[in-house]
């Protein structure tokens, strides 16, 4: 047997590509340390895998940014908006083309936008999304692939080197005109036979296509185009061991398609869909391999060794142990690196984890198991034994409430026609009235603050007295600027999930587990190992201080449970929902509370809604009626007349813009700027009934749109939704940005709604 990684995380332990990446961007770090510490990274990551005993290692898992993006460039997808750009450069496949289509590009005489990101599958991982058009030309323009399997063999490892499938490639990007998938996929195969045979020629024996589509619903067309593909690929490399590789889901009504391509081997995903194997089994061809993906690459809990040995007992006795990889399921990409680095967390419940570094061990522990060594069996038997009748995960007050919630509890007094007048008197604002999404820039100054706080170097008063100051700053501020609605600015915050998790009993945390969210940004995901309950208020003290500053209202600002669960690593002992249901019950509590103290208009922010979505349409309608369950609940505790909002960001609404209808909240903020409003269409369509404020600048991009850039965003609004309906706001917090910048951005926004105010009252 083989033991097989199909990714491992990038971004170091320490998170020094985000130093370095930030650096650079900044002018504080030289292009050549730059690349110096990705050459560090792969060589860490490449010697931690062959200290493991990885047979199957990776390379090209690496990226600057993106791996998305990564493919962009190596095909030469580049949108015609960067030709300009990419012509006064020296090397059209440089890093200051690949940092512009990540983040846009300000500067020299140009003023570009970033390409479009979103989510990858149902992860929070977020890529930047290909766009293709009838006059692109594709070629050869980057050779990362094979420059790093180059890299890696002078350091002498032989790696297999990981691409995106030309199918997934081309179904995760955005046509933007009337071009047939078929004929894209005719113009970019020769690019991908290209860089396959140099990969071939420069020694590589296995190459890892991920083709993760291959577990969603499939029009008749596009499986035939996956046919297509590996026929010309195998016909051009006969000799090149392509191991085809799914993740996040079943391969069900395409097993047999994709058991009948012509590659060497196929990885599937037995953490998420364990009872595929029978069907894989039956139909895999005669000295097929099979890679099983039997540890959890998405989650932090320790394997359970009985269930993983029954499975893989199951495939050595149908098709051979010679013919069988042991795997995670999916890229180590989305788990912190290393458990030993938590030296600080409860010994009972790290016992229960395992992080990256961990799960290469659990691979190599499987297989030996399967080799005789029954005591590493017997330990792990002990240790799920243990954390299935430990104590401290049960709380029965929590199991008893959940028990009592009725239908009722879920509903608002009265329908949103009724209570839209009541909060249009209560709070009296303008046509085109402005906010923002909650966070203001989140200065190295202020995360001290919070690291002096967390280690003693100072006391609680001191470190209130800074986050009053800093809140009296911000809200002065938004005065300034003549915003409408204001938000505190969220100093006293580390992270929208971990904040909450922090003062919610059944979370735990950690101090490196980092993982990869978008680019540079990390987050570190709460552990939810038992049940939820709220032993105290969480927001009030802060958004009261913030109120009594000022006459306008101020947000409270919350997260919702959907979001917490998708952005938690979460229990895996009992049903998702039924720890949504919970985290659901301790914002319900937050709201009541943020209302008898004055506040009038409370955000419940979902932005990982959507994330949570099965792949398979059979499985969306029971999570979508459970989601919407879970935020109604949270929230219809308060009165009419006051307003909820909530805000989603990078994610297509077309499909589930009923559910989201079904919310019920007052105001739904959107991130549409990148996509120049296409979102906003699904609501006009679907005649969405409540008030919605569709994103006019983007704050994932340093660039500051100008106002008669926003201005005309508001007017193409106007023309979907009706202009009393329409709100003025950025796409997503401002934790990210700098106080110059964002300043700017939000004068030019009010000045822009008061323009089309002025056109539309």
């Amino acid at each position: 047997m083989l033991t097989n990684i199909p990714g491992y995380p990038r971004i170091g332990s320490q998170r020094e590509l985000k130093k370095a990446c930030e650096n650079y961007w900044s002018g504080k770090m030289s292009l050549e340390k730059l690349e110096l510490t990705a050459r560090q990274l792969r060589k860490q990551n490449w010697d931690t895998l062959q200290a493991a005993g990885i047979d199957l290692i990776p390379s090209n898992d690496f990226s600057f940014y993106d791996q998305v993006l990564d493919m962009c460039l190596m095909l030469g997808v580049i949108p015609a908006r960067f030709l300009p750009l990419q012509q006064t450069l020296a090397n059209p496949a440089c890093l200051e083309l690949y940092f512009a289509m990540a983040r846009g590009y300000q500067k020299n005489g140009f003023d570009i936008t970033a390409l479009e990101m979103t989510k990858w599958f149902d992860t929070n991982y977020h890529y930047l999304v290909p766009e293709f058009e009838a006059a692109q030309t594709y070629r050869l323009l980057s050779r990362k692939c094979v420059e790093e399997f180059k890299e890696a063999l002078r350091h002498g490892i032989t790696t297999k080197p990981v691409l995106i499938g030309p199918l997934t490639f081309i179904l995760s990007g955005k046509i933007k005109d009337d071009t047939h998938q078929a004929a894209l996929l005719e113009k970019l195969l020769p690019v991908y036979i290209q860089l396959l045979t140099e990969l071939h020629a420069a020694g590589a024996e296995w190459v890892q296509l991920d083709e993760p589509f291959l577990v969603t619903d499939l029009e008749p067309a596009v499986k035939a185009l996956y046919q297509v593909a590996y026929a010309a690929i195998h016909a051009a490399l006969p000799g090149l061991k392509i191991l085809l590789t799914t993740y996040f889901g079943g391969l069900e009504d395409n097993t047999a398609l994709a058991l009948q391509l012509p590659v060497q081997a196929w990885h599937i995903d037995l953490v998420r869909a364990p009872a595929q194997l029978a069907d894989v089994l039956s139909r895999i061809p005669a000295h097929g391999r099979l890679s099983l993906g039997i540890v959890d690459g998405r989650n932090i809990w320790k394997n359970d060794y009985t269930e993983s040995i029954a499975l893989v007992t199951q495939a050595c006795n149908s098709i051979g142990a010679d013919n069988i990889m042991l795997a995670t399921s999916c890229s180590l990409l989305h788990c912190p690196y290393d458990l030993d680095a938590e030296t600080d967390m409860d010994p009972q419940i790290k016992q229960w984890m395992a992080f990256a570094r961990q799960k290469l061990a659990e691979v190599n522990d499987l297989k030996s198991i399967m080799n005789g060594r029954h005591g590493l069996l017997e330990h792990n038997q002990a240790v799920m034994s243990g954390r299935k009748t430990a104590a401290s995960i049960h709380i029965p007050a929590v199991k008893e409430r959940m028990q009592h919630i009725a239908p009722a509890d879920m509903q608002r007094q009265h329908s949103f026609a009724v209570r839209q007048p009541l909060q249009h008197a209560a709070l009296n604002l303008p046509v085109f009235p402005t906010t923002t999404i909650g966070s203001f820039p989140q200065t190295a100054a202020i995360r001290q603050l919070r690291a002096d706080l967390k280690k003693g170097v100072i006391t609680r008063e001191a470190y209130d007295a800074d986050i009053r100051a800093a809140i009296t700053h911000t809200i002065r501020l938004q005065e300034k600027l003549d915003l409408d609605v204001l938000v505190h600015g969220e100093f006293e915050r580390n992270d929208i999930v971990e904040y909450f998790g922090e003062q919610l009993q059944g979370f735990v945390f950690t101090q490196q587990g980092w993982v990869q969210s978008y680019g540079t940004r990390c987050v570190k995901p709460p552990v939810i190992y038992g049940d939820v309950i709220r032993p105290h208020t969480m927001t009030v003290d802060w958004s009261s201080f913030a109120q009594s500053l000022t006459s306008k209202p101020v947000k409270g600002m919350l997260t919702g449970p959907i979001t917490i669960l998708q952005w938690s690593f979460v229990r895996n002992d009992q049903p998702r929902m039924q720890t949504a249901f919970q985290l659901a019950l301790a914002i319900r509590d937050e709201v009541k509370d943020l209302e008898d103290a004055g506040i009038t208009v409370i955000q419940v922010d979902e932005p990982a809604l959507r994330e949570g979505l099965p792949l398979r349409n059979a499985r969306k309608a029971e999570y979508l009626e459970q989601a919407v369950q879970a935020f109604r609940l949270a929230v219809s505790t308060v009165a009419d007349s006051t307003q909820i909002h909530t805000h989603m960001c990078y994610a297509s609404f077309n499909d589930i813009i009923e559910h989201i209808a079904a919310m019920d909240a007052d105001v739904i903020t959107i991130e549409t700027s990148r996509s120049q409003l296409e979102i906003l269409a699904a609501f006009a369509q679907f005649r969405y009934p409540n008030e919605a404020g569709p994103g006019v600048y983007d704050i994932h991009s340093p660039r500051v749109p100008a106002v008669a850039e926003m201005e005309a965003l508001l007017h193409q609004a106007a023309r979907l939704l009706p202009a009393r309906n329409i709100w003025v706001n950025p796409d997503c917090g401002l934790k990210t940005r700098q106080w110059a910048e964002t300043e700017m951005a939000l004068r030019n926004m009010v000045e822009a709604a008061k323009q089309a105010r002025s056109q539309w009252n």
